[in-house]
């Protein structure tokens, strides 16, 4: 499943993504409130391995995010279940490589894959997770219209959930189609 955006084209992950994204998750900055540590390249290659089996059991995974303009992956996200657990709600997560921080291309992504989920899945609630100190993705979330709704422990540190169900993305969608609905699959 391929989705596509106005500067992005986000592509299910094949083992050749692995430079792309181990530039990526390599970066401690970028890694610093997802893992706690950057990546070695081995520990990509089976992240890439393991994805690859979620998106044969479920049919969604993660996709790697090409820049149309350069065709480099400039970042990653997912439509997965929270914390691997299928009997939990579906859970959105990003992570953008350094030099393109700030450029709004999480929120583009995170739309398209939210209107998956929402669209093509038929989810009825969508969550998304951030360590505490990660004042950017929690503005994401807010942006992406979700309301915070826990704090808990997963993965082994400290986590803000937040939350938005499918009527409240289809109001959203209401008031601003061309931001929600204007997306190709």
């Amino acid at each position: 499943m391929i989705l596509t955006t106005a500067r992005l084209r986000l592509e299910p992950w094949v083992d050749g993504h692995l430079e792309g994204l181990q530039a990526m998750n390599g970066d401690p900055a970028v890694m610093r409130y997802i893992t706690g540590r950057a990546y070695r390249a081995e520990e990509t290659l089976a992240e890439i391995r393991k994805v690859q089996g979620y998106w044969r059991k479920f049919g969604y995974s993660w996709w790697s995010f090409f820049e149309t303009g350069t065709g480099q992956i400039v970042g990653a996200g997912c439509i997965q279940h929270l914390a691997g657990d299928p009997n939990n709600p579906l859970e959105i997560g990003w992570r953008i490589r350094r030099d393109k921080w700030r450029q709004g291309l999480a929120f583009e992504a995170a739309i398209a894959m939210a209107a998956f989920a929402f669209g093509t899945l038929g989810a009825p609630v969508l969550c998304a997770i951030c360590h505490p100190q990660n004042t950017v993705s929690e503005s994401l979330m807010k942006k992406l219209g979700m309301h915070f709704q826990a704090r808990r422990s997963l993965h082994d540190m400290p986590v803000l959930v937040y939350e938005i169900s499918r009527d409240a993305w289809a109001a959203r969608a209401a008031e601003s189609p061309s931001t929600v609905l204007n997306l190709r699959t």
